[in-house]
């Protein structure tokens, strides 16, 4: 019998308040400096909206009413393999906060037109770069 590979999931949140997205400056984790989207790793038995919920509840502080998939990443380009869900934030509530200073400098709105591309985390601008053409699928390897 083949054993099969493991691999991780991430829900991760796109906030979109007046064309703008929000991105959290990375620290002390990986992609420390960059600017990448909240999210993190999917909880045993969590649907992809109640892992968005929480993401985004201990990283920023926000909720939404719901949340929309909107793009799916399978990035095996390196030794690890992660799952990357998109996930939208519909009728986001709240002013972003830094729940976690030991992992977030700061969360800033960045308009979706003139993002800092060169500052963006490698594993969420592809991520990005599918939501602004309306794609929802990426399949790296």
């Amino acid at each position: 019998m083949t054993e099969h590979a493991k691999f991780c999931v991430t829900a991760d949140v796109f906030v979109i308040r007046n064309g703008k997205l929000l991105l959290g400056k990375r620290k002390n984790t990986f992609g420390e400096g960059f600017w990448g989207l909240p999210g993190g790793h999917l909880e045993f038995k969590e649907t992809f909206a109640q892992g968005a919920a929480r993401e985004l509840q201990e990283e920023t502080g926000m909720s939404a009413r719901d949340f929309q998939f909107i793009v799916l990443y399978n990035n095996n380009s390196r030794e690890e393999h992660y799952i990357h869900v998109g996930m939208l934030a519909l009728d986001p509530e709240g002013e972003p906060r830094v729940c976690e200073p030991d992992k977030c400098e700061e969360w800033r709105w960045f308009d979706l037109t003139s993002m800092p591309r060169n500052e963006i985390l490698w594993v969420h601008l592809p991520q990005i770069d599918a939501f602004l053409a309306q794609q929802n699928f990426i399949d790296h390897s």
